[in-house]
Formats: structure tokens, C-alpha cells, sequence
């Protein structure tokens, strides 16, 4: 009889003896008692000890970073028995079970990409699990479903990542993927004759992808063949390729990619004649290059932005080439390009910085140039008109987030997703000549927004800084310090927390519980010095600015410890893992997804070499100092009461490593001085969220949700 089945029915033994009780009746279940008479999983020492720069540093789990070892798989489906015992166990789990459900039955839609007249979007209906693509001959026409993946196998596991239609709007480029890994395939749709699909690409991650002007093929970009680099290189050297249709893509000619590092994250763009095409490549945050080549009269590309220590992107408008950039201006400006016989001849600045607001995005439509803005964390929309050489607003029904636009229409119309905490996605038209707007699609939700509130205060970080952060609760809530909370977060990569629809989040407020997401350094709330202020050596402040408004939540009289549970997944699992094991005592409950977690080791992983602009190189001695003081695999304490903790992780993730929950977990449950559980929620078949069917989210919401109320008493009575 092996171990797993040993912990099965050992589980199984001790929930009944807890239900029935010495009586025999059935009783409500006992969860101290459940978790102190349920043995935690056994987990080997094997200590490796490395050596880095005149630092001894023990890793006493390295042993669980190989995910493949069948050892270790049979060590994460025991961990997963022990995690599922007790979360099935959790009195009113049912019940709440039937309300996340009930919540999660509303739809999707994204704003539609115009191409040749014709409209391509995607939808989700309430009793769907994946989104399906669609497109309609006009803006009144019918919907007709192009890509449906959930007639594509049983679990509904396959996705679409991305879709670009052709020029004309006969051919539609579009990615699928399996199990949430976000390996793309690259397939091609004849739209005027449904049923044909020419040739597959494989390779094609997050492909961006530029049609020729005549719609004979396109540029695209993809990752080496295994065997052509490195092993686990493979993840990077993303180039540029060309295709044309019809022709086997073994045998697509590189455009470009060659002389670029391999951490070179690259993305191409055709003007609308096919006379410029523009690669993009991308640094961090922190740099990113431009390179031009004219079509028209041949030649190498040429660096129009290069060794520059600064973030910039470019569209096209037309002919046009506009970039965004935050050299010497960390709110973002647009320049135009004034071009010469040999390219881009100089720049001419067309939009000046906002000192008050941070542009976000851009884009096109018509020759005019859309911008993007967020002032105190609400969106701004407004354009640039070249030829008035004015910038006009376009003034939202509400106070939210506008989360997308369609960045390549040249028409005069374009189309813009908006939501807010209380107004459910919401997609507009916008027509310049008419200066009207008006609603294409929503989401339809029943929701009386007056219901509940949403604050915008500020505190002060331990070096003083002022942060802002929003506290979303019921109206007329009673701050009585006793509010069960969640404390949610991300602070990096330039991310901005913006208001967003969350319909299960009702579920939580309804119960008497407040959410509350700061604006931590290390997002774009406030700019690019906002995010410079929490990224490399400056990661500490992201963690202090969280543990300050923590501490602010307690002295207000919203929460106190044993009612305040945290929440972060990725980056934001870096967060919370920080912040849990740098200040214990102030959190009762700590929801840890997909997150990073060894900071010495993290780079050796998948895509980890990607983030070295944002979290440093291990491998430098300077570096090393910051990642190693605050990597929170590295200071676990034995003896030290951590708060019930659950960390979750997955197989297929592409991005972040599952050594790092595995580990984690490992070191947590030997050193945990407190009677709260740790634990591992380890999903097979599932990668970083990316493409999650919706039967997957339910089990993941149920989860998360009856664990934090459990933790903060909501479920305990």
C-alpha cells in the first residue's frame, strides 16, 4: 500500500471520527481538531549548500524543484490530499459553493477589431467556459462564430490567446493553446470560405503578428525549435519571421532577431502601406529598442531608438510612425517621426508629458492617435489630432478603468472596454466626426451599485511616502475593527491597480467584508518613478508600502489581525510571501498563487531571465545582496507562528516555476510554530490562469473563498 493511499484513508478516518463524535449523531465538523489530528506530509532534508559570493546559503528542499521526478510528483499529490482534507472539510462550504457558482454565471466580450469593415471579437456566454471569437459583416449584422474551443475536447481546456485579422479582413491569424501553458499555435482562417485552414505554426506564445498590405502572408514572431539552442534557452531568442500562404513554414526566412540579446523580447508592425515595417524589442521596463527598415527602398534595418535607458513603444498611424517614451518624461509623451533619406531624421514632440497624469497606452484610429491616461488611478481617454494639432477628451459615462482599445483601426470610429468595482465590462463606440458615443456590447449583471462604496484614501509608507490605495465595502458599513478583509496587491512591472467588475467580490462584501488594493511602488500609478521606487534594490518599498496600509487598515478601526487575510498571485505571490514571512502577526490568512518565492534560484527557471530588468541578476554580487535579503524561501524562522497559509501553483504554468510553492511549502510546514496550516494547492492540467475554463475558476474560487472566510471567522459560526 503506498503512501498516498495511506493519507487517503487516514483523512477519510479522522473527518469521520470528527463529524460523528463519541455519540454516533452527526455534528458540525470540528476544524482545530481536524487539523490537529491530521498528520502533515512528511517532506526529506536534503540539504545542498551553494557558495555565493563568500555566502553559504542551505537550500534544504532542492530536491522538489524537479517537477518531473516521479518522487516528487507522489510528494505533491500527498500534499494535495492533506490541502483537500481540509478545505473539503470547511463547515458552509456547500452553500457558499452555490453562491460563487450562481456569481460566476455572467458573460465576457472584448472591444472588436475592425479590418476591412468587418468586426472580430471575443464572447463568452454565461454557460460557456471558454470565450468564442466571432465576427460580423458590420456593426448591426448577425454574430458568427469563427473559433468556438469549448467543441474543442471534454475539459474545455483549450484557449484562444490572441487573433490578428489580415488588412482586407479575409484571413484571421489566430492562437490556440492547451491547458493554460500559453504554448501557441498559429493557425490561419480563410474567411470567405470558413472551412479551409491553411498551414499551422507552432512556437507562437503571446505571436504578435503583422499582415502584408496585399494579405499574401505576414510577419510573426516565434521561438526557436527545440534543439537549435541551448536547452531551456528555447524560452527566449523570439525573432521575426516571414510567411507567405500557401508555403510550408519550415521554410519561412527570418526577418530578424540575430543581433539581439536572447532575453529580447521583440514585437513587429507594418504602416498601412507595407512601405515601413517597425521591430520592436523589448528590455524591461526599463529599455526597449526600436528598429526600422523602409521596404520601399531596401536595406538593413535601422536603430531609430537605441542605448537609451528608457521605455518606448511605437505605432503607426498611416504612414505615420509615433513613439511613447518616458525619456526625460516619467508620465509618458509622444513624439512624431519627421523622416529623412536614410530614415527616421528626427523626432518632434507632438504630445507633452502630463504632470498630473501618466499615459498608459496608446494607439490608432484614422490618423489620429489615441491616448490613454490614468489620473489618481481613474482612466482619462482622449486623442491626438495631427492635423488641428490638438488633443480633444473623450469623456467616460462613469469613474473606472478603460482596460483596452483597439490599437490598429484606421477607421474613424474606434472601440474601448470600460468597467469600474460596480459597472460590469462595458464595451463603446466612439466617432470622431460626430463626437458620439455609444454602447456596443456590455455585460448584463444584476447589480445595484449604490449599494456599495468604494473609498480613495491615502497613508504613509516607513519611509513617509504618501500611497493611495481604494477600500471597496458595503454602504453604511460599521467600522467596528473587527471587518473581515482582504488585502490584495501587485507593485511591479509597471502594473497598475485600476478599479475593476469582480462579481464573486460581492459575494465577500455582502457578508460584511471589506476589499482593499493599494497602489504599491513598483506599478505605474504615478508614473515611471512610481515604479522605479519598488523594482531592483528598491523592492523592499513594495513590501513596506504594503505592510503600511495593513497597519493603516488596523488603526482606522476597519480590521484587525486575527480578520485580515492577503492576497497575490505572481508578482503579487512575491508580495504576500514577503510580507507573511517578514511581519506574521499581522495577517490571519495568506492566499499565495503562482508566485516567485527563491530569489537566488529564480532566474535558472523557464522564463525567469525576462525579469532580471525588474527584480536583478542573482548572478552579480550586488544584486545577489537585495535579492537574497528579502527572498522569502531564504528567511523562513523555525519556531515562528506564520498565519494559515494556502500556496498554489500548477503544472503547465510557462511563466513562474512550481519549485518555488513546492519549496515553500516544505520549509513553511517544518519551521510553522503555530497551529495553522500550510498548504500546497498544487492544480494538474492548469497553467498561470491564461485560458482557465470556467468549471476550473469555480473550483479555484470555491476554494480561495471558503479558506479566507473560514480564516477571518465569516464561516466559522
Amino acid at each position: 500500500m503506498n503512501k498516498h493511499l495511506i493519507l487517503r484513508i487516514a483523512a477519510t478516518l479522522i473527518i469521520c471520527s470528527v463529524i460523528l463524535g463519541c455519540g454516533g449523531g452527526k455534528k458540525e465538523i470540528d476544524m482545530d481538531t481536524l487539523i490537529t489530528e491530521l498528520a502533515v506530509p512528511e517532506t526529506d532534508i536534503r540539504t545542498v549548500v551553494d557558495t555565493l559570493f563568500d555566502k553559504q546559503i542551505s537550500d534544504p528542499y532542492r530536491w522538489l524543484e524537479n517537477g518531473e521526478d516521479p518522487e516528487v510528483i507522489e510528494w505533491t499529490k500527498q500534499q494535495n490530499e492533506y490541502t483537500r482534507t481540509i478545505l473539503d472539510a470547511i463547515p458552509g462550504r456547500d452553500s457558499l459553493a452555490a453562491k460563487i457558482e450562481s456569481a460566476l454565471k455572467l458573460g465576457r466580450v472584448s472591444a472588436p477589431v475592425v479590418r476591412g469593415g468587418r468586426l472580430f471579437y471575443r464572447k463568452r456566454s454565461a454557460e460557456q467556459d471558454q470565450s468564442v471569437l466571432y465576427m460580423r459583416e458590420s456593426e448591426e449584422s448577425e454574430d458568427i462564430v469563427l473559433v468556438d474551443p469549448n467543441t474543442m475536447g471534454d475539459s474545455a481546456k483549450t484557449t484562444i490567446d490572441w487573433f490578428y485579422p489580415s488588412r482586407t479582413g479575409r484571413y484571421l491569424a489566430y492562437g490556440l493553446s492547451e491547458s493554460g501553458d500559453e504554448q501557441s499555435v498559429l493557425h490561419i482562417l480563410d474567411l470567405d470560405n470558413r472551412d479551409k485552414t491553411y498551414e499551422t505554426i507552432s512556437r507562437t506564445t503571446a505571436a504578435s503578428v503583422a499582415w502584408f498590405e496585399d494579405d499574401s502572408g505576414f510577419y510573426y514572431t516565434c521561438n526557436p525549435a527545440p534543439g537549435e539552442v541551448a536547452e531551456g534557452d528555447e524560452y527566449y531568442y523570439r525573432h521575426i519571421y516571414s510567411h507567405k500562404l500557401g508555403t510550408d513554414p519550415e521554410n519561412d526566412p527570418k526577418i530578424y532577431g540575430d543581433d539581439l540579446d536572447k532575453e529580447a523580447w521583440t514585437n513587429v508592425y507594418l504602416s498601412e502601406s507595407g512601405r515601413y515595417l517597425l521591430i520592436y524589442a523589448f528590455y524591461g521596463w526599463s529599455k526597449t529598442e526600436l528598429y526600422l527598415k523602409d521596404m520601399k527602398t531596401g536595406g538593413d534595418f535601422v536603430p531609430i531608438v537605441k542605448d537609451v535607458q528608457s521605455y518606448t513603444e511605437g505605432v503607426f498611424a498611416g504612414d505615420e510612425l509615433y513613439i511613447r517614451t518616458n525619456n526625460d518624461a516619467p508620465n509618458y509623451k509622444v513624439l512624431k517621426a519627421i523622416f529623412g533619406n536614410n530614415g527616421v531624421a528626427s523626432w518632434r514632440e507632438v504630445v507633452p508629458e502630463d504632470s498630473n497624469a501618466v499615459l498608459m497606452r496608446f494607439g490608432a484610429a484614422g490618423n489620429k492617435v489615441l491616448l490613454g491616461y490614468i489620473e489618481n488611478v481613474a482612466s482619462k481617454l482622449k486623442y491626438y489630432d495631427p492635423d488641428a494639432q490638438v488633443v480633444s477628451e473623450v469623456h467616460l459615462p462613469y469613474t473606472g478603468t478603460v482596460s483596452g482599445f483597439d490599437s490598429e483601426n484606421l477607421t474613424e470610429k474606434f472601440y474601448f472596454a470600460f468597467q469600474s468595482f460596480f459597472v460590469p465590462p462595458t464595451i463603446y463606440s466612439y466617432d470622431f466626426e460626430n463626437d458620439k458615443m455609444a454602447m456596443f456590447d456590455r455585460v448584463k449583471v444584476d447589480i445595484d451599485p449604490y449599494e456599495y462604496e468604494s473609498k480613495f484614501v491615502e497613508y504613509y509608507s516607513k519611509d513617509s511616502t504618501r500611497v493611495t490605495m481604494f477600500i471597496v465595502q458595503k454602504r453604511g458599513l460599521e467600522l467596528d475593527g473587527q471587518n473581515p478583509t482582504i488585502l490584495t496587491g501587485y507593485g511591479g512591472f509597471s502594473h497598475v491597480e485600476a478599479p475593476y467588475f469582480s462579481n464573486t467580490r460581492r459575494i465577500w462584501l455582502d457578508a460584511g467584508g471589506v476589499i482593499v488594493l493599494p497602489h504599491l511602488r513598483g506599478g505605474a500609478e504615478y508614473g515611471e518613478k512610481w515604479h522605479e521606487g519598488g523594482m531592483m534594490a528598491n523592492k523592499q518599498n513594495t513590501f513596506d508600502d504594503f505592510i503600511a496600509a495593513a497597519e493603516y487598515l488596523i488603526d482606522e478601526g476597519y480590521t484587525s489581525p486575527d480578520k485580515l487575510a492577503i492576497w497575490g498571485g505572481s508578482n503579487g505571490g512575491l508580495l504576500v510571501g514577503a510580507v507573511m514571512i517578514q511581519r506574521p502577526e499581522l495577517f490571519t490568512a495568506v492566499l499565495c498563487g503562482n508566485p516567485l518565492l527563491d530569489m537566488v534560484r529564480y532566474h535558472k527557471f523557464l522564463i525567469a531571465r525576462l525579469w532580471i530588468p525588474e527584480y536583478g541578476d542573482p548572478d552579480k554580487a550586488e544584486d545577489f545582496e537585495w535579492l537574497y535579503a528579502y527572498s522569502p524561501y531564504h528567511h523562513v524562522k523555525p519556531g515562528t507562528a506564520y498565519p494559515a497559509c494556502i500556496i498554489e501553483t500548477s503544472d503547465t504554468d510557462s511563466r513562474v516555476d512550481p519549485m518555488h510553492a513546492r519549496k515553500m511549502v516544505a520549509k513553511l510546514q517544518a519551521a510553522n510554530g503555530s497551529s495553522e496550516p500550510q498548504m500546497l494547492r498544487f492544480d494538474f492540467g492548469t497553467g498561470h490562469g491564461h485560458g482557465m475554463p470556467m468549471w476550473k475558476v469555480l473550483e479555484g474560487y470555491v476554494d480561495s473563498y471558503a479558506f479566507l472566510m473560514w480564516q477571518t471567522g465569516m464561516l466559522r459560526e
